[in-house]
């Protein structure tokens, strides 16, 4: 059974993540994207190969193909994904990152890692107290 505590600790959890999100709106804002066409570009350099199609996208970030597919259009359209066709099956598209959304990715996941980094010993003193 949860007790006062429990609760006093999921909501400082809470509150801490969604000050990392806060962090990560204002961040990308600054870079010129939106927190959405930020995760995609997260995804897509944390993918195995380098590359997802639209459906893995939409299945790792939750969201609908059709929503994932408006992502990647502007993302193309800004020079931060390309469309690359699988050679095995002509029909499957993947997204991959182009060298512009590296560098842009390099600086944005530095400054993401010193923020985690920063908010992490709260967040393991807070989880490790609910038993």
């Amino acid at each position: 059974m949860l007790d006062d505590n429990d609760y006093r600790i999921m909501a400082a959890v809470r509150a801490e993540l969604r000050g990392f999100a806060h962090f990560t709106e204002r961040v990308v804002k600054a870079a010129g994207l939106t927190p959405q066409q930020h995760q995609v570009l997260v995804a897509l350099r944390a993918a195995k190969d380098g590359a997802l199609t639209i459906g893995q996208l939409a299945e790792t970030l939750l969201l609908q193909p059709h929503s994932v597919s408006g992502l990647a259009d502007r993302l193309e359209a800004l020079e931060l994904v390309e469309r690359v066709r699988n050679e095995d099956d002509r029909r499957s598209v993947s997204l991959r990152l182009t060298p512009k959304a590296r560098d842009i990715m390099a600086s944005l996941s530095t400054t993401h890692r010193d923020e985690l980094r920063r908010i992490r010993p709260l967040l393991i003193s807070l989880l490790s107290q609910l038993d």
